[in-house]
């Protein structure tokens, strides 16, 4: 009996260059919510953690989530601030440690909206475009124009900060259900000024400014990437875009905004974003936007494991899985980079793993690593 043929994963490991970002290879480290700085300045583990990765293939790191300078904009006291003397001076030191591997890396720049992780409670009302969390569900305060314009300002602001450290580019935290998403999505955004509507261009005005000012206070180079989702931790059945058409109106606007590269986040990177669409081979949600607006695309979503990443949260373990099926569509180039999460967190060393092809030496997920920077 002939034992099965392992794939090559040669594809994963190509260049990558567009608008003055190369990377090694097309392997991005997803941003993972750890919670472990002290009073939001990154130490000496943080930069040891994310250093580990750019010594092991990582071809780019993108931080866990780093909330602008607003009073509530963090959902847990162990989320790192990017503001501040302070936590810059920590997040300089990370890419400083980043950079001696040889890697690349962007911050995560964030704002948690009006969303829950817990009990703890900041000290000051959390805001959203219409003080609710999910639909019929009211928390803290609905934004003032003056917020607004101060939030635009401070997501600009952070984002002028990551170029000025050295990092190689920056992305936006526009998914999840978080504050950027609290305004693309309907069911959050009730507001009758400039800020809502019944459309989703109307409702996508917040990110448009928000990434036009970031544009302008990094200039044309510096590379600026959005991560969007269909679902909501709040509801994981929304799409905010119905079909392609819509999906146009939403994600054009933003790319001519100054938006270079779009992360296209889902629970499992092989589901296609309209099965009811035939002749389309089942592209993804990255697929599709890659088709859309012709930039490139980042795809995610449960690589090279069984179980998706929610399910982690509430304990539940995964097994490997083969990649024959992200290696199609790379191949393919249905998208461009593929961001891996917790293959990353519990394997500083799986990128090297399976650019040397030793995929026995490949582990599934424990979710005991979430407690762990290691």
């Amino acid at each position: 009996m002939t034992a099965a043929k392992t794939i090559s994963t040669e594809t994963l490991f190509r260049p990558f260059t567009y608008k003055g970002l190369t990377l090694k290879n097309r392997i991005v480290m997803a941003p993972m919510t750890r919670s472990m700085t002290d009073a939001g300045i990154p130490g000496p583990e943080n930069a040891a953690y994310y250093a580990r990765r750019a010594s092991h293939e990582v071809g780019l790191i993108l931080s866990e989530g780093t909330v602008i300078d607003r009073p509530a904009s963090r959902n847990d006291p162990g989320i790192p601030f990017f503001h501040g003397p302070e936590a810059l001076s920590g997040w300089n030191r990370v890419i400083e440690a980043v950079h001696a591997e040889g890697g690349k890396m962007g911050p995560q720049i964030w704002h948690t909206g009006s969303t829950r992780a817990g009990k703890w409670e900041p000290e000051a009302p959390v805001e959203s475009p219409s003080a609710l969390v999910g639909p019929g569900d009211p928390r803290g305060v609905a934004m003032s124009e003056a917020d607004i314009e101060i939030a635009i300002a401070a997501y600009a602001e952070a984002a002028k900060a990551a170029k000025e450290l050295g990092f190689d580019v920056a992305e936006l935290h526009g998914a999840h259900g978080y504050l950027i998403d609290q305004f693309f999505w309907a069911g959050t955004n009730l507001r009758e000024d400039h800020w809502g509507g019944a459309t989703i261009e109307e409702r996508s005005r917040f990110a448009v400014a928000v990434v036009k000012a970031v544009r302008a206070a990094v200039g044309p180079d510096f590379p600026i990437i959005l991560r969007l989702s269909q679902w909501k931790q709040q509801d994981y059945g929304v799409k905010l875009a119905a079909d392609p058409a819509e999906m146009e109106r939403w994600l054009v606007p933003l790319v001519e905004a100054g938006v270079d590269i779009l992360h296209c986040s889902q629970r499992r990177f092989w589901e296609p974003e309209f099965p009811e669409i035939d002749g389309e081979e089942g592209l993804n949600f990255a697929g599709w936007a890659k088709k859309i607006t012709g930039v490139p695309t980042i795809s995610v979503g449960s690589v090279g494991l069984s179980g998706e990443f929610l399910a982690a949260f509430g304990g539940e373990s995964s097994k490997v899985t083969p990649l024959d099926n992200l290696v199609k569509r790379m191949e393919a180039e249905e998208f461009d980079l593929i961001a891996v999460g917790r293959a990353l967190l519990s394997d500083y060393a799986w990128a090297e793993k399976v650019k040397r092809g030793a995929m026995d030496e490949l582990s599934g997920f424990n979710p005991a690593a979430l407690a762990q920077l290691l």
